[in-house]
């Protein structure tokens, strides 16, 4: 499909994306007829394409996506415009931008950390993440965004949460708020289950010092010959 067969509609609604990331993704596709995440690393930068992807997502332009070979011969994910008539502009266009403000309101709640790894990092390392996707909720205000919709998360768990969420069936299908509240990456301090997995989840890290006993551990499990989640796993469990 190329730019001009599509309505004159969905290309206003494409045109008012001004957000940066999105709008590369947008110009891109409407150029070429897809974007991939090879273009997305190699040509614009981004270490994350998911994530450009959602931005797109996000003011409610369709977007499917399949699998094709990159250049190295890998698949590679390519993405393109879906049925124009799925578009939901009424619902996620006018996205609330995140704030200074709002930012230094979390690390004083909540402590300059990650929310999932619990680790103590430098403010300019912590990324604010909506605890509900905002592809589930969208922003519940349009003026002053509260703390409590929000997280602070590192690079690393942002990442994982992202992916978690976006093959969860509440983020595909369902799209029902309380399955998110109910969820590990919303409020990992409270949740009944993991993106409807019923599951529990425990991440350790190894700080300074502590970095020795991780060692040890690592050299006595491949001796064993065995993983290093099962064998502490089975050291819980004798010691409960």
């Amino acid at each position: 499909m190329t730019r001009k067969n599509y309505s004159k509609a969905f290309l206003k609604q494409c045109r008012s994306v001004t957000a940066k990331r999105p709008r590369t993704v947008i110009d891109h596709i409407l150029k070429h007829g897809y974007i991939t995440t090879q273009d997305l690393k190699d040509k614009y930068g981004y270490n994350h394409p998911p994530r450009a992807v959602r931005d797109v997502k996000e003011h409610g332009i369709p977007i499917e996506t399949i699998r094709v070979v990159g250049t190295d011969g890998r698949k590679i994910a390519e993405y393109r415009f879906g049925d124009p008539k799925a578009s939901r502009a009424e619902k996620f266009i006018g996205r609330t931008g995140f704030t200074r403000e709002l930012k230094r309101d979390l690390i004083k709640t909540c402590g300059c950390r990650c929310a999932i790894y619990l680790e103590a990092l430098d403010e300019r390392d912590l990324q604010i993440d909506h605890r509900i996707p905002f592809e589930i909720l969208g922003d519940q205000t349009r003026g002053r965004l509260e703390t409590t919709d929000f997280m602070l998360l590192c690079g690393s768990a942002n990442r994982a949460k992202s992916w978690s969420c976006e093959h969860c069936a509440n983020w595909i299908e369902v799209k029902n708020a309380d399955i998110c509240r109910a969820c590990y990456w919303a409020y990992p301090e409270r949740y009944s289950h993991i993106a409807m997995r019923q599951a529990r989840r425990m991440d350790i890290m190894w700080v300074g010092t502590e970095v020795e006993i991780y060692d040890r551990l690592k050299e006595k499990t491949e001796r064993l010959q065995q993983e290093m989640p099962a064998y502490v796993k089975k050291i819980i469990e004798r010691n409960l």
